[in-house]
């Protein structure tokens, strides 16, 4: 999370390219910025695809920006959203913007908007989103797993889930131990959670809820390289077994 709450964030949807499902979690994921006052989708709306998006747009008061395919293999959405972000931008009436889309088309938008110091999160499919995308964002969050955590019944089920489809690796791995090296270590080598998370979470594609895990303690609790401690401090420590 940032240092101070933002106070006015825009969250910007593309309705042709990413799941309706994934409305609800986005927003409390949004909640970490601060208060999401402009919510927008964008999208041909009269196609039958999105049919989904009439009663998602009234029940959380998402404004729908209305795009006809005026012409074939154009895309009008992509050029809507990208008119709208910088008219923010330029307008200085936004804080932070969250994007949702799994376009590699917005990848400059991304990088403009994060060069005026404003924090970008991006939601998309992780399977389909190009890197680029993902590493422009301040954070990028798999909107299948958030969508998955809603139907998991439990923290434990989601620790077990993650485990079981291999979504903890070896690159996983690394790069928590990388963060590990690099935060202050007592003479046991143990590290406090919270800065070791904050290194890790310099990667724009790591945060916890993209592994199945609502909590990063969660998360190192299930890998067995790692021990997690709780102190009469009350708080959490990590350090590496192996």
């Amino acid at each position: 999370m940032p240092d101070m709450e933002l106070k006015n964030i825009a969250l910007l949807i593309d309705a042709d390219n990413t799941s309706h499902k994934g409305i609800d979690p986005v927003l409390t994921v949004m909640a970490e910025l601060g208060q999401v006052n402009i919510k927008r989708a964008y999208g041909n709306f009269a196609k039958n695809n999105l049919a989904h998006w009439d009663k998602i747009t009234h029940k959380y008061g998402i404004r729908p920006q209305q795009q006809f395919d005026l012409t074939s293999g154009k895309n009008a959405t992509d050029m809507a959203m990208v008119i709208d972000a910088i008219d923010l931008l330029y307008q200085g009436k936004v804080d932070g913007f969250g994007i949702m889309s799994s376009d590699s088309d917005f990848t400059p938008l991304v990088s403009r908007l994060r060069q005026d110091g404003l924090t970008v999160y991006g939601f998309g499919s992780k399977q389909k989103t190009p890197v680029a995308f993902q590493a422009a964002c301040t954070r990028f969050i798999d909107i299948d797993a958030l969508i998955r955590g809603t139907t998991d019944e439990s923290d434990t089920s989601r620790s077990a889930n993650a485990v079981d489809k291999g979504v903890i690796d070896e690159d996983l791995v690394e790069l928590l131990g990388n963060a590990l090296k690099a935060a202050k270590r007592d003479e046991d080598g143990f590290a406090s959670l919270s800065e070791v998370g904050n290194i890790a979470g310099n990667r724009s594609s790591f945060d916890v809820r993209n592994y199945g895990f609502k909590r990063l303690s969660d998360m190192f609790r299930a890998i067995d390289q790692f021990k997690v401690e709780k102190r009469d401090d009350n708080h959490l420590y990590v350090k590496r077994l192996r």
